[in-house]
């Protein structure tokens, strides 16, 4: 039990030293040090930095995929989530952008992880390319299929999924940027979501409301 403990909180430290200072900056001794062990301690858990980095991607990915599935919308699977979108309304659809939007600022580990990303995507194309999957694509992708469904449904117009999935969610990705970099801006942006999200939610019903 100490020894996984040990392992999680070296994860933990090292996650918040690659999202404040960047991987290139953190040496494995400082992570160690900050744990509170020697660093050839820190190598019966871990053979290097690169695996240490390794273990909080794939980690944090278990945790997201985790914590989400309590949610309504889980943001994993957009054939489990469609019939929440099949006719809801605006509130009911802001409420489920504020929460995960609030979960995504507020959840320690996963705001420093994207910290950490949005850092690291400069440093190799493969990190660039696991940025732009885990925090571009795979949101964008999972609303095209939802707004394929509804399409299908009669239920919102437009004909391109996947350019409405990039307008609706750019938007929303940009204000999170904002929060990470401005935390005191909170309050403004979540007031800015609101109106981005009524503002969508009319356009795509503008057919259909009659």
């Amino acid at each position: 039990m100490k020894q996984d403990n040990t392992k999680q909180k070296i994860l933990d430290t090292a996650l918040k030293l690659f999202s404040e200072q960047g991987y290139d900056a953190v040496g494995v001794a400082e992570i160690a040090e900050a744990v509170g062990i020697k660093a050839p301690s820190l190598y019966n858990h871990f053979h290097s930095k690169q695996a240490i980095f390794d273990a909080i991607v794939e980690s944090t990915a278990l945790q997201y995929e985790k914590d989400t599935d309590k949610l309504a919308v889980h943001v994993q699977s957009a054939e489990k989530d469609a019939p929440f979108f099949s006719e809801i309304s605006e509130a009911s659809l802001f409420e489920k952008v504020r929460e995960i939007f609030e979960y995504s600022l507020h959840n320690e580990t996963i705001s420093r992880f994207r910290k950490m990303m949005t850092i690291e995507q400069f440093r190799s194309k493969e990190l660039g390319e696991l940025y732009t999957r885990r925090f571009v694509e795979r949101l964008t992708n999972y609303h095209a299929k939802i707004f394929k469904s509804l399409f299908e449904r009669g239920e919102i117009c437009g004909e391109n999924a996947d350019a409405l999935a990039l307008t609706y969610v750019s938007p929303i990705i940009t204000l999170i940027g904002i929060c990470d970099r401005e935390p005191e801006r909170e309050a403004e942006c979540l007031d800015k979501l609101k109106a981005h999200v009524g503002l969508f939610y009319k356009f795509v019903h503008s057919s259909t409301l009659g």
